[in-house]
């Protein structure tokens, strides 16, 4: 079929599917940019999640000052794993609490990411 399209004139003898490669590459350049657009917003969320996860477990520790350490810390982890967060540190000083957490997120482009949030809350200094 192909020779009577020549015949009739409606084929190009130059076209060697240059259009064709065009655009496979204009659409693995989308592709590879939702990729990363994808991954950069969850690296964002991740790390939203984390700030507020600490800010609520510094809140929890504080509020809890009064029972000890383990007590108020306790409390604290009770919080970040209600929210799919880990407690990475928590540490008393009066009735300041300064927590630590991070809170890991699956990748696209492989492997996992972890953002690290911390917080601090008590009393205000003056």
């Amino acid at each position: 079929m192909s020779s009577a399209w020549r015949a009739a004139g409606r084929i190009d003898e130059r076209d060697c599917g240059l259009a064709t490669v065009w655009a496979a590459g204009g659409m693995a350049v989308v592709l590879a940019l939702t990729a990363v657009g994808v991954n950069l917003g969850a690296a964002i969320g991740s790390r939203h999640r984390a700030e507020a996860a600490a800010d609520l477990a510094a809140l929890a520790a504080a509020s809890h000052a009064a029972d000890g350490d383990i007590a108020a810390c306790a409390h604290g982890a009770r919080v970040t794993e209600g929210m799919s967060a880990r407690l990475v540190s928590c540490r008393l000083s009066g009735w300041e609490a300064r927590v630590e957490v991070e809170v890991r997120s699956p990748l696209s482009l492989g492997g996992s990411g972890v953002a690290l949030g911390r917080a601090r809350a008590g009393p205000s200094p003056g």
